[in-house]
């Protein structure tokens, strides 16, 4: 098996790649996807949130109210130290479950926004960055996303900084390109990934 971890900053399009990367035939473990599930309704680690942060953060139909949540934590590091504390270990675990049931000869694509900043590559035999300059990142944000132009910049300013994630990447995927040449990158970048799963196995 071989363990990827990819990232790339909010913009840089790291969710077509790894898109891409299933359709070649990557085992895809979505951190941010699990991050949701640990806290649906009815689980220990909405229970905890809830004990944690009081009932105003749970939504009329006992969801959690993301927003609501967020308005909290992010302007308060302690308050945002106490959430990680309760959901990363609880994604972390799933994460481990999810990928010890994928086949032995795997590449099992780890989907993991903040790897940078939370000193993650160590976990994954290689790390891939899919990358943007600011100006296309800010764009896609504005025009696709619909977020305004301050508030993008806020998020991408709230993240690690480019040359942070480009020191950690064993391979760099670039796409400031159109999406036909982002295609075929990804297909060397998964050939040269089924190279390493196959010496792996040997």
């Amino acid at each position: 098996m071989l363990k990827v971890g990819l990232t790339g900053g909010i913009g840089a399009g790291k969710s077509e790649v790894s898109r891409l990367l299933v359709e070649c035939g990557a085992v895809l473990i979505d951190a941010d996807r699990i991050a949701r599930e640990v806290v649906a309704p009815g689980t220990a680690g909405l229970a905890a949130v809830v004990e944690a942060f009081g009932e105003d953060v749970l939504a009329p139909d006992g969801s959690l109210d993301r927003p609501r949540l967020g308005s909290l934590v992010f302007s308060d590091p302690g308050k945002l130290a106490t959430l990680n504390a309760i959901v990363h270990p609880l994604v972390g675990a799933r994460s481990r479950e999810l990928e010890s049931a994928a086949a032995e000869d795997a590449v099992v694509v780890h989907d993991v926004p903040l790897l940078a900043e939370n000193g993650l590559a160590p976990l994954y035999d290689v790390v891939v960055v899919v990358d943007a300059s600011p100006a296309t990142r800010l764009d896609r944000l504005v025009r696709l996303r619909g977020m305004t132009e301050e508030d993008a910049r806020a998020r991408m300013a709230a993240q690690a900084a480019r040359e942070k994630r480009l020191a950690i990447a064993d391979i760099v995927i670039d796409n400031d390109v159109p999406l036909e040449q982002l295609e075929r990158r990804v297909r060397d970048v998964w050939a040269d990934l089924a190279r390493r799963a196959h010496r792996a196995q040997e």
